[in-house]
């Protein structure tokens, strides 16, 4: 009996990973339309968008709107162009090639080269696990009062039973990260409708670029810098190598065509979260809490300026931040652990090695807050690396064919590329105190 329920599940698995690439080849058939069509595509974008909306963004976005009001909220929008410029390459990448990003640096860089991104990648994933726990972890111990080392547990305990949807085939974990999104997107319209905000000036920011003094350029610097991640590039191309490998090159050129709709729908959600979250700290904080820099400064302050409810959706978001991005940078770390060494590793196995490094500093008695910073410049010194390669295997034809990128996106891609580096060199100099 054990043995047929043994079976019954991997049947039932497999039948579900076949249910939804067959709707997807049937949209690529023409035999589906409209929402359904583009629901069955949807999926990578949306894992991958959990990236711009992490602990980390909320810390940022929340001293923005605190200390400038509705004056940063362009750099937001501009950030999320960056995003979604650089997150359609890598997926384009997936989709052409049927290799991710850590497989083509393994199979055509030099062996140096390879090993050296490889060391360069796995500190980035474990600098990303550190701040994506310490979120979660943040928002359960004020929740529920609880320490944060134990706090930290739970969240590994809920983000190890997440994982193991990964083995009923890709769908399910789409789904589930999607509405961990959603949780996230929910609680910040509601913020917005409790917090006093300020519309026509929120609106006349989005789109009037204002730098009033050398704070705000440090925070500008800091949203922007800090836009693309390591993880998500890595990861955007993973996502979409197998997920529904091309029979043709028609069918080739319209996953390429979905694939760029998905990113800029799921992308703009995640920059529209950025920005709600930055409303509701200019409309809470900004006259009288201007100094509110912490989570836990706002989730305290959150408490006599709105009400109970206002501060634990606040944390309600936080957590479902802390751990699908946790999820998300657990999948990107063994990603790229296989891509470079070749071979398969038990997920148990790449949670323990990004996991640990986090728990002691937990352990130690390292601020929370300092252990965010560091593994901001961490991701930042890491940052050249995937940005480079992912730019150049893009512009090659003997990796992308017809599909090398060309003409004005070059231009684009190298400019963005340049600024972004640029501002985490920035961001490197003021963590180093110059």
């Amino acid at each position: 009996m054990a043995e047929d329920d043994a079976a019954g599940g991997v049947t039932a698995r497999s039948t579900m990973s076949e249910n939804t690439t067959r709707t997807v080849y049937e949209a690529l058939e023409g035999r589906r339309k409209g929402l359904s069509m583009l629901f069955s595509f949807a999926g990578p974008a949306v894992v991958v968008s959990v990236a711009y909306v992490d602990p980390g963004n909320f810390a940022t976005n929340i001293q923005a709107g605190a200390r400038y009001g509705y004056t940063l909220l362009w750099v937001v929008l501009l950030a999320n162009v960056v995003a979604i410029l650089f997150q359609a390459l890598s997926a384009k990448v997936g989709i052409v090639t049927g290799r991710n990003l850590a497989e083509l640096c393994r199979e055509r860089l030099p062996r140096p080269l390879a090993l050296l991104m490889w060391m360069v990648s796995e500190a980035a994933a474990m600098a990303t696990d550190l701040a994506e726990f310490l979120g979660g972890a943040i928002g359960l111990a004020l929740l529920f009062h609880m320490p944060l080392l134990v706090g930290m547990v739970v969240t590994a305990i809920v983000t190890y039973g997440l994982l193991m949807f990964e083995g009923r085939g890709y769908r399910p974990l789409e789904l589930t990260i999607g509405a961990l999104v959603g949780i996230i997107g929910l609680s910040y319209l509601a913020e917005l409708f409790i917090a006093p905000v300020n519309w026509p000036q929120a609106l006349s920011h989005m789109v009037s670029p204002r730098l009033m003094d050398a704070g705000a350029v440090t925070i500008a610097v800091g949203i922007i810098g800090a836009t693309v991640m390591p993880h998500a590039l890595f990861l955007h191309s993973g996502l979409t190598q197998h997920r529904s490998p091309p029979r043709s090159e028609a069918e080739r050129a319209k996953l390429l065509r979905f694939s760029n709709i998905e990113v800029v729908i799921a992308l703009t959600v995640a920059g529209a979260i950025n920005m709600a979250i930055v409303i509701m700290a200019a409309s809470a904080f900004h006259l009288g809490h201007s100094d509110v820099a912490e989570i836990g400064t706002a989730y305290y302050t959150l408490v006599p300026l709105l009400g109970v409810g206002a501060a634990g959706v606040f944390l309600l978001s936080l957590i479902a931040s802390g751990v699908s991005s946790s999820v998300v940078g657990t999948m990107a770390g063994q990603m790229i652990m296989q891509g470079f060494v070749g071979f398969t590793i038990p997920i148990w196995l790449r949670r323990a090695i990004t996991m640990v490094p986090s728990f002691v500093v937990v352990a130690l008695g390292v601020n929370a807050t300092e252990a965010l910073v560091l593994s901001q410049v961490v991701l930042s010194l890491a940052l050249p690396f995937p940005m480079a390669a992912l730019l150049w295997f893009t512009c090659r034809k003997d990796v992308m064919g017809v599909y090398r990128n060309r003409g004005a996106v070059v231009v684009v891609t190298l400019v963005a590329a340049v600024a972004v580096l640029s501002l985490n060199v920035v961001l490197l100099l003021q963590a180093a105190g110059v």
